[in-house]
């Protein structure tokens, strides 16, 4: 094999064994993002437990991490975004912007979902 096939041979390798890693993390990745849709639909509704935002805040700060090793930037801010949301205050507000950034995490793992 040539110098210059070498790298294109590895890179695809290396995409292919990313994408067998998206197929066996992606129903525990979804699972955690129910969790913070689940915690911030009882946020709005003023119906949330410490330990329900508790739990949310862990499966956000797990994504971040997953995210990012799969190159989806995007969603490892989201996921940093919602881990800190799970603190504040007002739970009926924060509820609702929680849920907009979790839809669209949902949607930019869909997105890679389909891709894949």
């Amino acid at each position: 094999m040539d110098s210059q096939a070498q790298p294109g041979a590895q890179s695809e390798a290396l995409s292919q064994a990313l994408d067998r890693l998206w197929v066996r993390f992606l129903p525990e990745i979804m699972e955690r993002v129910a969790i913070i849709e689940a915690t911030a639909a009882a946020m709005a509704a003023a119906k949330s437990s410490q330990s329900e935002r508790e739990n949310a805040e862990a499966a956000a700060h797990k994504l971040a991490g997953i995210l990012g090793t799969f190159n989806l930037m995007r969603g490892t801010a989201l996921a940093r975004d919602l881990e800190g949301s799970f603190k504040a205050e007002d739970d009926r507000v924060n509820g609702e912007y929680i849920a907009s950034l979790v839809a669209r995490l949902r949607e930019l793992i869909q997105s890679r979902k389909s891709s894949s």
